[in-house]
């Protein structure tokens, strides 16, 4: 995923717009988030250590940026911004954008039900995740409290503890599920 966002930086992205100087520093920005997780997980493979926890990392830089002058605001302006990315993520899901990069005619019809169906409800419940990582950020920093900065693992846990608890949580696991699948099927099935 690191190399393919690499390479979409570089050269621009398939399809229409891949020339758009936008598209690129998004692509560099995923290809650098791939990248350094491919290097935790590398690291926990050859037993030099695993990573730690995006809680304990999301309490850490909070902790860290709260520190400074216009960190509180800092702080909120990315918690804004994840709870705007997951909203954004699951609008697209909803609405199927990711269809207009997809080769449909390429699928029987009972595939393409399936992929549209994987990508649309795996779409929001990634969406979910972002936006609760997000709110989670903003209270800690309005709060001032960095400890109550929660990573992706901390916000499923949290969800866990709500009143619909379990099931909240296995919905959110399913739908992060079918977004790896949907994920491998649109690499096979991708616009180029």
């Amino acid at each position: 995923m690191a190399l393919w966002r690499l390479s979409e930086a570089v050269y621009g992205s398939p399809g229409s717009g891949g020339q758009k100087a936008s598209k690129r520093l998004a692509a560099l920005g995923r290809a650098i988030i791939y990248g350094v997780i491919a290097y935790g997980v590398l690291k926990y493979a050859l037993g030099t250590g695993g990573p730690q926890s995006s809680d304990k990392q999301s309490v850490d830089l909070t902790a860290t940026l709260l520190k400074y002058p216009g960190g509180k605001f800092l702080v909120i302006v990315i918690g804004l911004a994840l709870i705007g990315g997951g909203i954004y993520l699951a609008y697209e899901a909803w609405k199927e954008k990711f269809r207009r990069d997809m080769e449909l005619v390429q699928m029987r019809a009972r595939t393409r039900r399936i992929v549209e169906w994987l990508g649309k409800f795996g779409g929001m419940a990634r969406g979910a995740v972002f936006v609760t990582a997000g709110i989670f950020l903003v209270v800690a920093a309005v709060e001032a409290k960095p400890q109550q900065a929660k990573g992706v693992d901390s916000s499923l846990r949290t969800l866990a503890t709500t009143p619909l608890g379990p099931w909240l949580l296995v919905l959110v696991a399913i739908g992060l599920i079918m977004f790896g699948v949907f994920s491998c099927r649109q690499a096979k099935w991708q616009r180029l």
